[in-house]
Parts: structure tokens; sequence; C-alpha cells
């Protein structure tokens, strides 16, 4: 069975990974200081995993905002 990385995270997800709270992603994309969602559908909102991998390398790794 072939297992493949996930190219999209949902505020849940990401937040599990971040360690963070799920509404903290939106809060910094609405501040401009994290990269900003796309919306797959209608209802359906997700970062790319590629943006969020460029922002943790900007930033270190971390997830302190």
């Amino acid at each position: 069975m072939n297992q493949t990385k996930p190219t999209h995270l949902s505020d849940k997800q990401l937040a599990a990974r971040l360690g963070v709270h799920p509404k903290t992603p939106w809060r910094w994309a609405r501040e401009g200081t994290f990269p900003k969602p796309i919306k797959l559908t209608p209802g359906v909102t997700r970062w790319r995993v590629a943006d969020i991998e460029k922002w943790e390398a900007e930033r270190g790794g971390g997830a302190d905002a």
C-alpha cells in the first residue's frame, strides 16, 4: 500500500502540527503573518503544505508568532 504525503491541511491538522489552537492559523492569516488558505470547494478551505513548509523554514521551524 502506497501512502502519499498530504498536499493540503485543514485548520485542525495545521493546529496539531504547530501546537496551537485551530483558530490561530486563521488569525495569523488575517494579520498577514501566515500563508493564506485556499478554497478548494464551497465549504472546504485548506492550507497548502508547501506554503506551510516555506513559512516554517523562514521562521526556523517555530510556531511562535
